[in-house]
């Protein structure tokens, strides 16, 4: 078993991942800006050492990594910053983060690093957003001998908010308009199949220096038939509206306000969907021993846990 540290311990995947790994046996240490942060995310701090700080400017990281086997990377910002400014955006805070994260690593003599991040596109320039998170992980390839990227597409998972954006857009509208993306393919995968991989990733013998893997679901669907099935998992009926064209930067906006949420998130997001966005290989779950599952059962997987805290509307 391994001394391990989890950052983002707030976030969807870092609260989630906490207890399983504590359930595996690993000694656990958790990393987060408060307490209250973490409580508020459902995890149980009894027995949990808890560091605060701050990983873009390097605040508290010594501490939570001395010591530590294997660090966990789980920290993705994308609230909008002060333009010119040294907080400039996302693209910038998690750059500072990923260097100070590497660096304290280095000093602590961490063995293994793990980083969840996004798929890389095959045949078109990365949005900004996917961008950042390639310049991440190229950031934390070399923050340990031995280093995992994990690659994901959209996580489906009753936290995870491009799911829950998606959801609350099928809700909210009479009609769904699709714009001309949505002939465009991706493999959604189940928030259990992440973890799954995450927790594999501390301890797997695949992992024997720097490793990027892509992750996905075994259905390869359309950006618009993914909105069906959520349409159909919520037994509401949503005529499509098939748009000849896409219009991202207004249509994010649009999107963004009808599901409550911040464009900040919506915009950089929608800017990936211009083309497919599929994994390269298939070697995780051989060389991670995951199974994966399908995606309608993922899909009703996250709406009966979403509706143990709260009732959604289409349902």
């Amino acid at each position: 078993m391994a001394r391990v540290l989890v950052t983002g311990a707030s976030g969807y995947v870092g609260a989630a991942l906490l207890p399983r790994l504590r359930a595996a046996g690993h000694d656990v240490r958790a990393f987060a800006r408060s307490p209250e942060r973490v409580a508020a995310a459902g995890v149980d701090l009894a027995g949990l050492e808890l560091v605060t700080g701050d990983a873009v400017s390097g605040a508290g990281l010594d501490a939570a990594l001395d010591g530590v086997d294997v660090a966990y990377f789980l920290i993705h910002s994308m609230e909008t910053g002060a333009p010119g400014g040294a907080d400039d955006g996302f693209a910038s805070r998690d750059r500072r983060a990923a260097e100070a994260f590497a660096d304290a690593c280095g000093r602590a003599g961490v063995r293994r690093v793990v980083y969840l991040g996004g798929l890389v596109p095959d045949a078109y320039a990365a949005s900004a957003h996917l961008a950042s998170r390639l310049e991440v992980e190229e950031a934390l390839l070399h923050a340990a001998p031995e280093a995992l990227a994990l690659r994901a597409s959209i996580v489906v998972g009753a936290r995870s908010r491009s799911f829950r954006f998606l959801v609350r857009l099928v809700e909210r509208v009479p009609v769904m308009p699709l714009p001309s993306w949505r002939d465009n393919r991706t493999q959604p995968i189940d928030g259990r199949d992440v973890l799954a991989y995450l927790l594999a990733g501390a301890t797997s013998d695949a992992v024997d220096g720097p490793l990027s893997l892509d992750i996905a679901g075994p259905d390869v669907v359309t950006y618009g038939e993914l909105v069906t099935r959520i349409r159909d998992a919520l037994l509401v009926g949503r005529a499509p509206i098939r748009l000849g064209f896409s219009l991202t930067p207004v249509a994010s906006r649009v999107a963004a306000a009808i599901a409550g949420e911040d464009h900040a998130l919506i915009g950089p997001l929608m800017e990936g969907l211009s083309g497919d966005l599929l994994p390269r290989d298939t070697r995780a779950p051989d060389l991670l021993g995951v199974r994966l599952h399908r995606l309608d059962a993922a899909i009703e997987r996250a709406l009966r846990e979403w509706e143990t805290v709260e009732e959604l509307r289409a349902r």
